[in-house]
């Protein structure tokens, strides 16, 4: 059975590469992804020809020596309309571990090289197939775990976030065309046209505008919410039962809580780490201290806190809650709540939801990471210094040094090290 030619290189993005692109088996189906320019010629060494493009076909397969490997679905999808922009193939086998290894045996055998993660990614992304935002929401999309992260992610995926750059990339290129032309004609006496300060000034404030929302962190990392109060408050039988699970020791004894202990759980879609804390008071026990300083500084950096003892005024970060209501008056504006009979767990579960809905980005909003808008924050800063500027080339030079911080956002620039830790995050087969 004849080769395929997939010619060693100094550079592996030449190479044919193939990955497992499913699940682990066993499974119903496993799907085996193809990339390169070998393509082609593998699914013939296959398969004995090559199935018509885009089009699911059943062939048997065979390894290099013609031994029967299975009976499969293939796709043939010829590029560069394709993922990775590159002739790509797919066989659908069935799922099992040996006719999943058999496989990517014989296509080792063939000369292929197995896909390093976020390989096919990466090749979509340096084939114009994905821009750098498309590729980063991919990535939060397969990390997804709650439903707000997944229309986040998606909304990325989409190129939402990479089309608002684009359009900004543009509109300061225009700016940037336009001050040029005026430095070409006007020789020495130069000056920049107000409507050229009233287009940077509108895409400062624009730009200042996506920075004021919240950050795409509390989406990724999920918001912080410390249970905090008194020894035996009832912080750890709350805590346990919005997790639903018995994640923290119940004691009567004070100070059973040493350290902060994390859940993570989905109110209404939305990502939490729900922290419970060690009693405040003043302690002589210096594991104690410790953990009563630990539940300080827990409190002090919270998206949200469930204070057991205040009453919440002054804070809009508070939530007063009132536990053991089934057995204490609740206090005067407090939410009353009993872990113990359930009572008043689904209001404090709506009121962490209306507080934590507040601190994410709304609907049709994406989220901005600190790579974001720390670039961003550059971008605005060259701008607000262009408008200020009288001289027509110093305008010139911080538009294009604005120009450079929005393009390394794109995918201009100096991006490797990003690239290499962002892929890291992907499977082979992606």
């Amino acid at each position: 059975m004849a080769r395929p030619n997939n010619p060693a290189s100094d550079d592996p993005a030449h190479e044919t590469i193939y990955a497992l692109s499913s699940g682990a088996p066993p499974a119903a189906i496993a799907i085996v992804r193809i990339s390169g320019a070998a393509a082609r010629e593998t699914l013939v060494a296959l398969a004995g020809d090559l199935p018509p493009p885009r089009r699911a076909s059943y062939r048997r397969i065979h390894d290099r020596d013609g031994d029967l490997l299975d009976h499969a679905m293939l796709l043939w999808l010829p590029g560069p309309g394709t993922a990775t922009g590159e002739d790509l193939a797919e066989l659908h086998l069935h799922g099992g571990r040996a006719v999943v290894s058999a496989t990517l045996s014989a296509l080792q055998a063939m000369g292929l090289r197995m896909a390093e993660p976020g390989e096919f990614t990466r090749r979509a992304l340096f084939n114009g197939r994905l821009d750098l935002t498309a590729v980063e929401g991919l990535a939060d999309l397969l990390a997804a775990e709650t439903e707000s992260q997944r229309r986040e992610a998606l909304r990325r995926a989409d190129g939402v976030l990479g089309r608002k750059l684009a359009t900004w990339m543009q509109r300061l290129t225009d700016i940037a065309a336009a001050i040029e032309v005026e430095i070409d004609y006007d020789g020495e006496e130069l000056a920049v046209e107000n409507t050229h300060r009233v287009a940077m000034a509108a895409l400062s404030s624009e730009i200042g505008a996506a920075l004021a929302m919240p950050p795409a962190e509390r989406l990724r990392d999920g918001l912080r919410v410390v249970i905090v109060g008194p020894p035996n408050a009832g912080k750890s039988t709350l805590f346990n039962a919005l997790v639903g699970a018995d994640a923290a020791i119940v004691s009567d004894i004070a100070g059973t809580t040493r350290d902060a202990i994390e859940r993570p759980l989905s109110i209404d879609g939305m990502p939490i780490v729900l922290i419970d804390t060690a009693g405040l008071r003043d302690s002589s026990d210096p594991i104690e201290a410790i953990g009563v300083a630990r539940a300080q500084r827990e409190r002090q950096s919270a998206d949200l806190v469930l204070d057991l003892v205040g009453n919440g005024e002054g804070a809009s970060n508070v939530i007063a809650v009132a536990p053991k209501a089934d057995a204490v008056r609740a206090r005067a504006g407090a939410l009353a709540v009993s872990a113990q009979d359930g009572i008043g767990l689904d209001a404090l579960r709506r009121r962490i939801a209306i507080a934590c809905a507040g601190l994410l980005p709304g609907e049709g909003e994406v989220a901005l990471d600190r790579r974001y808008r720390v670039a961003l924050a550059k971008v605005r800063t060259e701008l607000e210094t262009a408008v200020g500027a009288d001289d027509a080339l110093l305008v010139a030079e911080h538009v294009r040094l604005a120009r450079a911080h929005l393009g390394g956002l794109i995918g201009g620039g100096d991006v490797e090290a990003m690239l290499d830790a962002l892929f890291g995050r992907f499977c082979l087969g992606k």
